[in-house]
Protein backbone atom coordinates (compact mmCIF):
# COMPACT_ATOMS: atom_id res chain seq x y z
CA UNK A 1 0.00 0.00 0.00
CA UNK A 2 3.27 2.51 -0.46
CA UNK A 3 0.94 4.17 -2.91
CA UNK A 4 -0.88 5.85 -0.53
CA UNK A 5 1.96 6.97 1.59
CA UNK A 6 1.65 10.56 1.46
CA UNK A 7 4.94 12.20 -0.19
CA UNK A 8 4.42 15.79 -0.20
CA UNK A 9 2.68 18.32 1.97
CA UNK A 10 2.36 21.97 0.57
CA UNK A 11 0.99 25.09 1.93
CA UNK A 12 -1.23 27.76 0.18
CA UNK A 13 -2.89 31.27 1.14
CA UNK A 14 -6.42 32.23 -0.44
CA UNK A 15 -8.74 35.42 0.42
CA UNK A 16 -11.98 36.63 -0.42
CA UNK A 17 -12.25 40.79 -1.07
CA UNK A 18 -13.11 42.28 2.16
CA UNK A 19 -14.54 46.15 1.31
CA UNK A 20 -14.32 47.15 4.86
CA UNK A 21 -13.67 45.81 7.83
CA UNK A 22 -16.57 44.05 9.73
CA UNK A 23 -16.62 43.80 13.34
CA UNK A 24 -18.08 41.40 16.20
CA UNK A 25 -17.88 42.33 19.98
CA UNK A 26 -14.87 41.22 20.47
CA UNK A 27 -13.42 41.30 16.86
CA UNK A 28 -12.48 43.49 14.01
CA UNK A 29 -11.68 41.14 10.59
CA UNK A 30 -9.52 43.12 7.93
CA UNK A 31 -9.17 40.62 5.65
CA UNK A 32 -10.70 36.93 5.07
CA UNK A 33 -8.02 34.78 4.92
CA UNK A 34 -7.86 30.87 4.48
CA UNK A 35 -4.72 28.59 4.94
CA UNK A 36 -5.26 25.57 2.35
CA UNK A 37 -3.14 22.80 3.11
CA UNK A 38 -2.34 20.06 0.20
CA UNK A 39 -0.95 16.95 0.89
CA UNK A 40 0.10 14.61 -2.48
CA UNK A 41 0.27 10.45 -1.98
CA UNK A 42 2.56 8.31 -4.13
CA UNK A 43 0.14 7.99 -6.19
CA UNK A 44 -0.36 11.39 -7.51
CA UNK A 45 -3.66 11.92 -5.37
CA UNK A 46 -4.18 14.89 -3.34
CA UNK A 47 -5.96 15.68 -0.46
CA UNK A 48 -7.20 18.83 0.63
CA UNK A 49 -7.97 21.22 3.28
CA UNK A 50 -8.32 24.97 4.65
CA UNK A 51 -8.58 26.62 7.75
CA UNK A 52 -10.11 30.18 8.55
CA UNK A 53 -6.86 32.31 9.74
CA UNK A 54 -8.09 35.90 8.91
CA UNK A 55 -5.34 38.07 10.35
CA UNK A 56 -4.44 36.62 13.02
CA UNK A 57 -0.82 35.25 13.75
CA UNK A 58 -0.03 34.15 10.29
CA UNK A 59 3.48 32.78 10.54
CA UNK A 60 2.35 31.14 13.56
CA UNK A 61 -0.17 28.48 12.22
CA UNK A 62 2.23 28.65 9.33
CA UNK A 63 5.13 27.58 11.47
CA UNK A 64 3.00 24.64 12.71
CA UNK A 65 2.02 23.16 9.96
CA UNK A 66 5.61 23.22 8.45
CA UNK A 67 6.53 21.04 11.62
CA UNK A 68 4.24 18.13 10.14
CA UNK A 69 5.59 18.11 6.99
CA UNK A 70 9.01 15.66 8.36
CA UNK A 71 6.80 13.90 10.87
CA UNK A 72 3.50 12.88 8.40
CA UNK A 73 5.66 11.54 5.36
CA UNK A 74 5.05 7.56 4.58
CA UNK A 75 1.91 7.67 6.86
CA UNK A 76 -1.00 6.30 4.44
CA UNK A 77 -3.94 8.41 3.79
CA UNK A 78 -5.97 6.07 5.81
CA UNK A 79 -3.92 6.19 9.24
CA UNK A 80 -5.81 9.25 10.44
CA UNK A 81 -6.27 8.01 13.88
CA UNK A 82 -2.40 6.57 13.59
CA UNK A 83 -1.17 9.39 12.95
CA UNK A 84 -3.32 11.12 15.45
CA UNK A 85 -2.03 9.33 18.60
CA UNK A 86 1.58 10.11 17.45
CA UNK A 87 0.81 13.65 17.16
CA UNK A 88 -0.81 13.62 20.46
CA UNK A 89 2.30 12.62 22.15
CA UNK A 90 5.13 14.90 20.35
CA UNK A 91 2.96 18.01 20.82
CA UNK A 92 2.06 17.51 24.85
CA UNK A 93 5.09 19.49 25.57
CA UNK A 94 3.90 22.74 24.29
CA UNK A 95 0.79 22.15 24.70
CA UNK A 96 -2.21 20.35 22.55
CA UNK A 97 -4.57 23.28 22.40
CA UNK A 98 -4.16 26.11 20.62
CA UNK A 99 -1.61 25.95 17.37
CA UNK A 100 -0.58 22.31 17.16
CA UNK A 101 -4.28 21.77 17.31
CA UNK A 102 -5.24 23.30 14.57
CA UNK A 103 -2.61 22.01 12.80
CA UNK A 104 -3.04 18.54 13.44
CA UNK A 105 -6.95 18.95 12.23
CA UNK A 106 -5.91 20.19 9.09
CA UNK A 107 -3.65 17.14 8.44
CA UNK A 108 -6.84 14.96 9.40
CA UNK A 109 -9.28 16.77 7.58
CA UNK A 110 -6.91 16.34 4.19
CA UNK A 111 -5.86 12.79 4.87
CA UNK A 112 -9.69 11.92 4.50
CA UNK A 113 -9.68 13.96 1.44
CA UNK A 114 -7.29 11.89 -0.36
CA UNK A 115 -8.72 8.89 1.49
CA UNK A 116 -12.07 9.32 -0.04
CA UNK A 117 -10.78 9.90 -3.39
CA UNK A 118 -8.30 6.98 -3.19
CA UNK A 119 -11.68 5.10 -2.60
CA UNK A 120 -13.49 7.54 -4.98
CA UNK A 121 -16.39 7.75 -2.70
CA UNK A 122 -17.36 10.84 -0.82
CA UNK A 123 -16.00 10.94 2.84
CA UNK A 124 -20.07 11.03 4.34
CA UNK A 125 -20.74 7.62 2.11
CA UNK A 126 -17.15 6.28 4.01
CA UNK A 127 -18.55 6.80 7.62
CA UNK A 128 -21.93 5.72 7.14
CA UNK A 129 -25.50 7.69 6.16
CA UNK A 130 -27.88 8.60 8.76
CA UNK A 131 -29.29 11.45 6.30
CA UNK A 132 -29.29 13.71 2.87
CA UNK A 133 -29.48 16.94 3.64
CA UNK A 134 -29.56 19.16 7.05
CA UNK A 135 -30.74 22.73 8.03
CA UNK A 136 -28.82 25.76 7.48
CA UNK A 137 -28.70 28.99 8.61
CA UNK A 138 -27.24 32.23 7.12
CA UNK A 139 -24.40 33.52 9.23
CA UNK A 140 -23.63 37.92 9.45
CA UNK A 141 -24.84 40.60 11.35
CA UNK A 142 -21.76 42.23 12.19
CA UNK A 143 -22.19 45.08 15.18
CA UNK A 144 -20.27 47.23 12.34
CA UNK A 145 -22.99 46.91 9.77
CA UNK A 146 -25.67 49.60 9.65
CA UNK A 147 -29.31 48.97 9.94
CA UNK A 148 -29.47 49.22 6.56
CA UNK A 149 -26.51 46.57 5.73
CA UNK A 150 -28.05 44.49 8.33
CA UNK A 151 -31.19 44.58 6.98
CA UNK A 152 -29.76 43.98 3.18
CA UNK A 153 -27.96 40.39 4.36
CA UNK A 154 -30.97 38.95 6.34
CA UNK A 155 -33.13 39.44 3.66
CA UNK A 156 -31.20 38.45 1.22
CA UNK A 157 -30.69 35.17 3.03
CA UNK A 158 -34.77 35.13 3.25
CA UNK A 159 -34.87 35.43 -0.64
CA UNK A 160 -32.01 32.79 -0.98
CA UNK A 161 -34.76 30.39 0.51
CA UNK A 162 -32.64 30.40 4.03
CA UNK A 163 -35.12 29.57 7.11
CA UNK A 164 -32.88 31.00 9.84
CA UNK A 165 -30.58 33.52 10.44
CA UNK A 166 -28.06 34.67 13.04
CA UNK A 167 -26.84 38.32 13.92
CA UNK A 168 -23.96 39.44 16.13
CA UNK A 169 -25.19 41.18 19.83
CA UNK A 170 -22.54 42.58 22.54
CA UNK A 171 -22.92 46.29 21.53
CA UNK A 172 -21.71 49.05 23.79
CA UNK A 173 -25.58 49.19 24.87
CA UNK A 174 -28.57 46.60 25.36
CA UNK A 175 -30.87 49.04 23.80
CA UNK A 176 -28.81 48.82 20.59
CA UNK A 177 -29.02 44.99 20.19
CA UNK A 178 -32.89 45.11 20.96
CA UNK A 179 -33.43 48.06 18.28
CA UNK A 180 -31.20 45.56 15.74
CA UNK A 181 -33.03 42.46 16.76
CA UNK A 182 -36.36 44.15 16.20
CA UNK A 183 -35.53 45.49 12.89
CA UNK A 184 -34.18 41.91 11.67
CA UNK A 185 -37.56 40.54 12.99
CA UNK A 186 -39.55 43.08 11.03
CA UNK A 187 -37.83 42.83 8.28
CA UNK A 188 -37.95 38.18 8.09
CA UNK A 189 -41.48 37.86 9.37
CA UNK A 190 -41.81 35.58 12.15
CA UNK A 191 -41.47 32.42 9.73
CA UNK A 192 -38.17 33.16 9.54
CA UNK A 193 -35.47 32.07 12.88
CA UNK A 194 -33.30 34.47 14.35
CA UNK A 195 -30.52 33.55 16.32
CA UNK A 196 -28.06 35.83 18.43
CA UNK A 197 -23.93 35.44 18.85
CA UNK A 198 -22.09 37.76 21.24
CA UNK A 199 -18.85 35.90 20.94
CA UNK A 200 -17.57 35.99 24.39
CA UNK A 201 -18.09 39.63 24.33
CA UNK A 202 -20.84 40.45 27.11
CA UNK A 203 -21.06 40.68 31.19
CA UNK A 204 -23.49 38.68 32.59
CA UNK A 205 -26.03 41.81 34.07
CA UNK A 206 -25.68 42.28 30.29
CA UNK A 207 -26.70 39.06 28.45
CA UNK A 208 -29.40 38.87 31.30
CA UNK A 209 -31.42 42.21 30.21
CA UNK A 210 -30.77 41.14 26.52
CA UNK A 211 -31.90 37.41 26.84
CA UNK A 212 -34.79 38.99 29.14
CA UNK A 213 -35.55 42.30 26.46
CA UNK A 214 -35.66 40.14 23.30
CA UNK A 215 -38.06 37.71 24.66
CA UNK A 216 -40.66 38.23 22.88
CA UNK A 217 -38.63 38.45 19.21
CA UNK A 218 -38.37 34.26 19.55
CA UNK A 219 -35.00 34.12 19.68
CA UNK A 220 -34.09 30.46 19.09
CA UNK A 221 -30.52 30.52 21.02
CA UNK A 222 -27.75 32.65 22.48
CA UNK A 223 -24.49 31.61 21.18
CA UNK A 224 -21.78 32.58 23.14
CA UNK A 225 -23.35 35.14 25.36
CA UNK A 226 -20.27 35.11 28.06
CA UNK A 227 -16.36 34.06 28.47
CA UNK A 228 -16.83 30.31 27.12
CA UNK A 229 -14.96 29.15 30.48
CA UNK A 230 -17.45 31.31 32.72
CA UNK A 231 -19.37 27.50 33.68
CA UNK A 232 -21.50 29.19 36.54
CA UNK A 233 -22.44 32.54 34.44
CA UNK A 234 -23.76 30.42 32.24
CA UNK A 235 -25.88 28.37 34.58
CA UNK A 236 -27.04 31.87 36.09
CA UNK A 237 -28.11 33.12 32.78
CA UNK A 238 -30.10 30.09 32.03
CA UNK A 239 -32.12 29.54 35.21
CA UNK A 240 -32.79 33.31 35.18
CA UNK A 241 -33.95 33.66 31.41
CA UNK A 242 -34.84 30.52 30.29
CA UNK A 243 -33.04 31.12 27.05
CA UNK A 244 -31.48 28.42 25.04
CA UNK A 245 -27.61 28.37 25.00
CA UNK A 246 -25.79 27.29 22.63
CA UNK A 247 -21.41 27.30 22.55
CA UNK A 248 -18.13 24.98 21.87
CA UNK A 249 -16.84 26.98 18.44
CA UNK A 250 -13.76 27.79 21.19
CA UNK A 251 -12.86 24.41 22.39
CA UNK A 252 -10.03 21.97 21.99
CA UNK A 253 -11.65 19.17 24.06
CA UNK A 254 -14.70 18.17 25.70
CA UNK A 255 -13.97 19.46 28.90
CA UNK A 256 -16.91 22.60 28.59
CA UNK A 257 -19.45 20.43 27.20
CA UNK A 258 -19.63 18.06 30.28
CA UNK A 259 -19.09 21.16 32.49
CA UNK A 260 -22.42 23.19 30.90
CA UNK A 261 -24.16 19.53 31.08
CA UNK A 262 -23.63 18.82 34.87
CA UNK A 263 -25.19 22.83 35.39
CA UNK A 264 -27.97 22.09 32.85
CA UNK A 265 -26.28 25.09 30.58
CA UNK A 266 -25.82 24.10 27.43
CA UNK A 267 -28.67 23.29 24.65
CA UNK A 268 -26.96 23.29 21.52
CA UNK A 269 -23.23 21.67 21.04
CA UNK A 270 -21.13 23.82 18.54
CA UNK A 271 -17.96 21.77 17.95
CA UNK A 272 -14.99 24.06 15.40
CA UNK A 273 -13.74 21.27 13.19
CA UNK A 274 -10.08 22.24 13.08
CA UNK A 275 -10.15 23.25 16.75
CA UNK A 276 -11.39 19.85 18.13
CA UNK A 277 -8.99 18.05 16.43
CA UNK A 278 -10.21 16.61 12.95
CA UNK A 279 -12.94 14.08 11.88
CA UNK A 280 -12.59 11.93 14.61
CA UNK A 281 -12.55 14.47 17.53
CA UNK A 282 -15.89 15.92 15.66
CA UNK A 283 -17.70 13.05 15.48
CA UNK A 284 -16.53 11.91 18.98
CA UNK A 285 -17.92 15.15 20.69
CA UNK A 286 -20.66 14.91 18.82
CA UNK A 287 -21.44 11.20 20.32
CA UNK A 288 -20.81 12.77 23.98
CA UNK A 289 -23.58 15.32 23.67
CA UNK A 290 -25.92 12.79 22.18
CA UNK A 291 -25.45 10.83 24.67
CA UNK A 292 -26.66 14.05 27.01
CA UNK A 293 -29.65 14.06 24.08
CA UNK A 294 -27.93 17.34 22.82
CA UNK A 295 -28.11 18.25 18.99
CA UNK A 296 -24.93 19.21 17.31
CA UNK A 297 -24.62 22.31 15.43
CA UNK A 298 -21.07 22.92 14.30
CA UNK A 299 -19.45 26.12 13.56
CA UNK A 300 -18.72 27.50 10.17
CA UNK A 301 -17.11 24.88 8.04
CA UNK A 302 -20.07 24.22 6.18
CA UNK A 303 -18.23 22.29 3.49
CA UNK A 304 -17.05 19.26 5.78
CA UNK A 305 -19.97 19.61 8.62
CA UNK A 306 -23.01 19.19 6.44
CA UNK A 307 -21.26 15.53 5.12
CA UNK A 308 -20.52 15.11 8.77
CA UNK A 309 -23.73 15.93 10.01
CA UNK A 310 -25.25 13.68 7.60
CA UNK A 311 -23.54 10.31 9.60
CA UNK A 312 -24.89 11.52 13.13
CA UNK A 313 -28.08 11.09 14.64
CA UNK A 314 -27.95 14.09 16.56
CA UNK A 315 -26.95 16.49 13.67
CA UNK A 316 -29.43 19.30 13.22
CA UNK A 317 -27.87 22.27 11.10
CA UNK A 318 -24.79 23.67 9.72
CA UNK A 319 -24.04 27.75 9.19
CA UNK A 320 -23.35 28.84 6.27
CA UNK A 321 -21.19 31.75 4.77
CA UNK A 322 -20.19 32.56 1.24
CA UNK A 323 -16.57 33.37 2.23
CA UNK A 324 -14.96 30.47 0.26
CA UNK A 325 -17.67 29.55 -2.29
CA UNK A 326 -15.94 32.16 -4.75
CA UNK A 327 -12.41 30.15 -4.36
CA UNK A 328 -13.14 26.64 -4.92
CA UNK A 329 -14.61 24.79 -7.63
CA UNK A 330 -17.56 23.01 -6.36
CA UNK A 331 -19.80 25.38 -4.13
CA UNK A 332 -22.20 23.15 -2.05
CA UNK A 333 -25.94 23.53 -3.07
CA UNK A 334 -28.45 25.22 -0.46
CA UNK A 335 -32.06 24.88 -1.43
CA UNK A 336 -35.06 26.27 0.78
CA UNK A 337 -33.36 25.77 3.66
CA UNK A 338 -30.92 23.22 3.53
CA UNK A 339 -27.89 21.83 1.94
CA UNK A 340 -26.70 18.62 0.81
CA UNK A 341 -23.33 17.39 1.13
CA UNK A 342 -20.91 17.04 -1.96
CA UNK A 343 -21.61 13.79 -3.73
CA UNK A 344 -17.66 13.85 -5.58
CA UNK A 345 -15.36 11.47 -3.82
CA UNK A 346 -13.34 13.14 -0.69
CA UNK A 347 -14.62 16.37 0.70
CA UNK A 348 -16.16 16.86 -3.14
CA UNK A 349 -14.22 20.34 -3.68
CA UNK A 350 -11.05 22.19 -4.04
CA UNK A 351 -9.39 25.71 -4.57
CA UNK A 352 -8.91 27.00 -7.42
CA UNK A 353 -5.52 27.00 -8.28
CA UNK A 354 -5.55 30.70 -9.86
CA UNK A 355 -6.35 31.91 -6.24
CA UNK A 356 -3.88 30.10 -4.58
CA UNK A 357 -0.56 31.56 -3.22
CA UNK A 358 1.73 29.20 -2.14
CA UNK A 359 3.61 29.59 0.76
CA UNK A 360 7.47 28.09 1.08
Amino acid sequence: MKDLEIRDLKIYKAATPLKKPISDATHTLTEISFIVLRIQLENGIVGESYLLSFQYSPNAIIGALKDLIPIVKGYKAYETALLGQKLDGLFEYFGNQGLLRWAQAAINIAMWDAWGKAQNQPVYKLLGVTKEQVNIYGSGGWISYSIDELIAEVTDYADRGFKAVKIKVGSPKVSTDLERLRKVRDAVGNDIDIMMDANQGMDLPSAIKLANGAKDLNINWFEEPVNHQDFQAYQILKNQTGISLAMGEREFDTLPLRELVTRNALDIWQPDILRIGGVEAWRESAALANSFHLPVLPHYYKDYDVPLLCTIPNGVGAESFDWVDPLIDNPMKIENGYAKPHDLPGWGFTFIDDHLTEIK
